[in-house]
């Protein structure tokens, strides 16, 4: 009979928390960038079912079916184009932002560095690094008439230079440990304003990106990172950390 007691009791607290987490996001205004698939997607439906307005932004909203159909606001960005950043941040002249979660990425080649193009290189930068960099600059004003004040910038375990132990995939793993850097000098900077930033990585997830093989599925990841980012205060800004809330090395 104890047995039956301590199990209702860890399945109660356990529905608490998950709970708490979901609570968490309700009523927040919460801005995905990349959500037309993958990860992107899967946070728009969670974070919509947590009671959080979602903005969902696609490079071509036209195509964006499944996001659409999920009854949020769909707005057109392109990361890696200035005037399309420039464009979102005018239209949202104004309005709230309590959380920018800056997912959109990509993932050109995976061979070794010897045969890493240069070229593919800058676009892979420009997307995955620079990218974050303008969306933040332009909703920065956004942000700072939110509650919450986060910024998550979705890192990878391939962009933690003390895990790197196998090589290749330079030009991604290069983008996102230069994305970690980014993150900390926001922490650092916006510190005073009470922000919240933090790199993040994903798992390995069964996504495009991430391949059939991969352990994870875009729901289990995206439940994690929510429930990891939910409780985060300002004394967190500045952390690298796994979907499970693990601390990774730089």
């Amino acid at each position: 009979m104890r047995w039956v007691m301590a199990l209702l009791l860890a399945l109660s607290f356990g529905s608490a928390a998950v709970a708490a987490e979901e609570s968490a996001w309700e009523g927040q205004t919460v801005l995905v960038t990349g959500a037309n698939r993958g990860l992107g997607l899967e946070f728009a439906r969670q974070l919509q079912a947590a009671g959080a307005t979602v903005i969902g932004t696609a490079r071509k909203p036209e195509k964006a079916e499944e996001l659409k159909a999920l009854g949020v606001r769909v707005e057109q960005l392109d990361v890696a184009d200035p005037a399309s950043v420039a464009a979102l941040a005018e239209r949202l002249d104004g309005a709230p932002l309590d959380a920018l979660l800056n997912n959109a990425g990509i993932f050109l080649e995976r061979g070794d560095f010897e045969s890493a193009d240069p070229e593919a290189a800058m676009k892979v930068y420009n997307v995955n690094t620079v990218g974050p960099m303008r969306v933040t600059q332009a909703l920065l004003p956004n942000l700072r008439l939110g509650q919450r004040k986060l910024i998550m910038n979705m890192s990878s375990g391939l962009g933690s230079i003390g895990n790197n132990d196998r090589g290749a995939f330079v030009s991604y793993r290069a983008s996102k440990a230069a994305l970690n850097m980014q993150t900390r000098t926001q922490a650092v900077e916006l510190a005073k304003e009470n922000f919240i930033c933090i790199a993040m990585s994903p798992g390995w997830v069964r996504t495009d990106m991430g391949g059939e093989n991969a352990s994870l599925s875009p729901a289990e990841s995206v439940s994690g990172m929510l429930g990891v980012l939910a409780p985060l205060t300002v004394e967190d800004s500045g952390r690298y950390l796994n979907h499970d809330g693990t601390e990774l090395p730089w």
